[in-house]
């Protein structure tokens, strides 16, 4: 068993966004230049940069677990929400905010969760899994590739599932395609202006841990996570 300095408030920092993001995205539709989403995907791009990280530097199996907490954090936050919203209102609180309020802002509809679940999981041991290969075969050179190439994939395979499940059927295939391609290209853009602030984090996080995994031996099955030692 192995004990880091830091890794502690790596995972808690990395949950940390993956809540306040999902929060954000059920509470306001933003613009910014030409593009439109939701509010949490101002911040979670930076999901898959601590994602990097984790993996870069403590290897996929730490990534591995961590996904696994963060997928068991959105889930309780999911399901906490839900069951608040169950509940009669107080009369006071009802009659100065009202559960159409609440509704409003956190009453997403179980399609909406249900996407948002599946697409993190699925994006997250993509961009986690693509990195660890890409490290090995370029034997630790070229971060740069890897972050943003593992992003490509793993930003690629989320971005479509959640827009899929959530809002198929419910918009044109035009309309569609416009989300789609707005959320990703500004997910990817993020990743790839951060490079620089990624570099200096990993190298120095390398050098505080000693740490430096490659996963040439790797089971990279996702369900492992039990078996997984920190």
């Amino acid at each position: 068993m192995r004990s880091y300095k830091y890794l502690d408030v790596v995972i808690g920092t990395f949950v940390a966004v993956l809540i306040i993001s999902n929060l954000a995205s059920s509470a306001k539709i933003v613009t910014l230049g030409p593009f439109t989403f939701d509010g949490g995907t101002l911040l979670f791009p930076l999901s898959y940069i601590f994602g990097d990280v984790l993996t870069e530097v403590y290897g996929y199996s730490v990534s591995r677990r961590v996904i696994w907490i963060g997928f068991i954090a959105a889930a309780l936050f999911s399901l906490t929400v839900w069951l608040v919203g169950l509940l009669p209102g107080e009369a006071e609180w009802s009659s100065r905010v009202g559960m159409e309020a609440y509704n409003a802002v956190l009453g997403s509809t179980p399609r909406i969760v249900l996407a948002s679940l599946i697409a993190y999981w699925a994006g997250a041991f993509s961009n986690a899994f693509v990195l660890a290969r890409m490290k090995v075969m370029t034997q630790g050179r070229w971060l740069w590739t890897r972050t943003i190439g593992s992003t490509i994939v793993g930003q690629a395979v989320d971005t479509l599932l959640f827009v899929m499940i959530a809002f198929a059927g419910t918009m044109s295939a035009g309309v569609l395609w416009d989300v789609a391609a707005s959320n990703y290209v500004f997910k990817v853009g993020i990743e790839a202006l951060f490079t620089p602030a990624t570099y200096a984090f990993v190298g120095w996080l390398k050098r505080v841990e000693g740490v430096d995994a490659y996963d040439a031996q790797t089971d990279f099955n996702p369900f492992r996570a039990a078996m997984d030692r920190v």
